[in-house]
């Protein structure tokens, strides 16, 4: 059994009648994170066994990228006529973000039901709250009809709540990169080993191009789990075109178009998508695929138009990335690569545990300011000095913001009204990216 570390729990995250129900049940164990499927198990079994009645299934595991191909699954689902549940972590403000029934956010009404009933079963047993979130979410699976499933994991993979999933109809390993050392480790093909664990015997499971370690470890596992093993890039391919993407494999050529969301690493993302429906056995439509161009994914490159605008000068964009970890920063960075048409100034928060230089290094070349946040009510921020000093340890400069509305104001005051139109990025955190939602005004979905 792996084990977490004690860590303070995020009371912030949740609110209202479902905030109230979460602080019961946080006081039921003493670790926000223990990696274990011991506890949830039980409690499954006592809820009579909910997470072998859900519909078709596919699983989702990786450092970057899951949230992204999970919505991608879920847009060409919908593409196709399907009724899809999705479940996705963390959520950006509000818990019922986590969770689609046949499409439609869970109500707080249904979620603080299903929540009070699942703490009356439990009846005071030692449980995490993402262990009561899974169950909630195979309850309520279970309970409304659909005809695929989209789930993504929390953490890791192999103890991962959501991986008392009996089987499913194929698994997806994202980019895999370093994060939530302090759980996972800090070595690649130990961490890969972890996610991996999803793979179910027979099961296919698609695979994003990996550092030569990391696949190695995948195949050992696919192959001891006889489960047919598909990598981008060998057993199916995309290929970026000036109309969209070429997708291909086995069964033949796709024509798509270009993924609604930004960035180079979509394309792959996409592809990830595609190929796992493609072998689930639902028998979509090949036209149902182009779903990929209406995906709707907040937080990654997302374009806010609300109330922050406001501190801007006119002509200047304003936009939103939830990445947090070194992979995401190389990833970021590619996409900052062709924005070379307007100045760039980057707006930095981060969670404490995170490694800062990792995700800093790549983006300071393409910086033409870096200012320090930390929102007040952010879980676990990051010290603004703590980034300040990251930032010159990594080759840039950095000011304080030290939040955002003060950081915009204060490029809206520098800004030269004969300049050409800058773009402001805030990145660094999903819990920023929250914070920052809340000030825009804007909806998460």
């Amino acid at each position: 059994m792996a084990t977490g570390q004690q860590t303070s729990t995020p009371q912030s995250e949740f609110h209202g009648r479902t905030g109230a129900v979460v602080r019961r049940l946080q006081e039921l164990h003493p670790k926000l994170i223990d990696l274990s499927l011991d506890r949830l198990e039980v409690l499954l079994a006592r809820l009579g066994h909910p997470e072998r009645s859900l519909p078709p299934t596919i699983h989702v595991a990786g450092t970057n990228g899951k949230g992204s191909t999970c919505a991608n699954l879920r847009a060409i689902g919908e593409a196709a006529g399907l009724k899809v549940h999705v479940m996705t972590s963390p959520h950006l403000l509000d818990v019922t973000e986590r969770f689609r029934l046949a499409g439609q956010l869970v109500s707080e009404d249904q979620l603080v039901a299903t929540l009070e009933e699942i703490e009356q079963v439990n009846d005071g047993a030692p449980i995490t709250v993402f262990e009561v979130l899974t169950a909630a979410g195979f309850l309520l699976f279970s309970r409304v009809p659909a005809d695929l499933l989209v789930l993504e994991v929390g953490l890791g993979g192999r103890f991962d709540a959501t991986n008392v999933i009996p089987t499913a109809r194929a698994c997806i390993i994202t980019s895999i990169s370093l994060d939530h050392q302090a759980f996972l480790g800090d070595d690649l093909a130990g961490i890969a080993r972890e996610k991996a664990g999803i793979i179910k015997r027979g099961v296919p499971v698609f695979v994003a191009p990996q550092p030569d370690d990391v696949m190695a470890a995948i195949t050992e596992i696919a192959r001891t789990h006889e489960a047919p093993l598909y990598r981008l890039g060998h057993e199916f391919t995309i290929t970026p075109r000036q109309d969209g993407l070429l997708y291909q494999d086995e069964a033949g050529k796709l024509t798509l178009p270009a993924p609604a969301l930004h960035g180079p690493h979509q394309a792959q993302n996409s592809a990830l998508a595609v190929a796992a429906l493609r072998h689930a056995g639902l028998n979509l439509p090949d036209t149902a695929f182009a779903g990929i161009a209406s995906t709707c994914w907040p937080a990654r490159l997302q374009t806010l138009h609300g109330t922050l605008t406001h501190d801007m000068p006119p002509g200047w964009e304003l936009l939103l990335d939830g990445g947090h970890n070194p992979g995401a920063g190389t990833v970021l960075a590619d996409v900052l690569k062709t924005w070379q048409d307007r100045p760039l100034h980057l707006i930095v928060g981060l969670k404490d545990s995170k490694d800062v230089q990792g995700f800093l290094r790549p983006l300071i070349p393409h910086a033409t300011s870096i200012q320090a946040v930390a929102e007040d009510g952010q879980h676990l921020a990051m010290p603004v000095q703590t980034i300040l000093e990251a930032a010159a340890a990594a080759g840039g400069t950095a000011l304080p913001g030290p939040d955002i509305r003060t950081a915009l104001k204060r490029l809206r005051d520098n800004a030269s009204p004969t300049g050409r139109p800058a773009r402001v990025l805030i990145c660094g955190s999903l819990y920023l990216a929250g914070c920052a939602l809340a000030l825009d005004g804007a909806s998460p979905h």
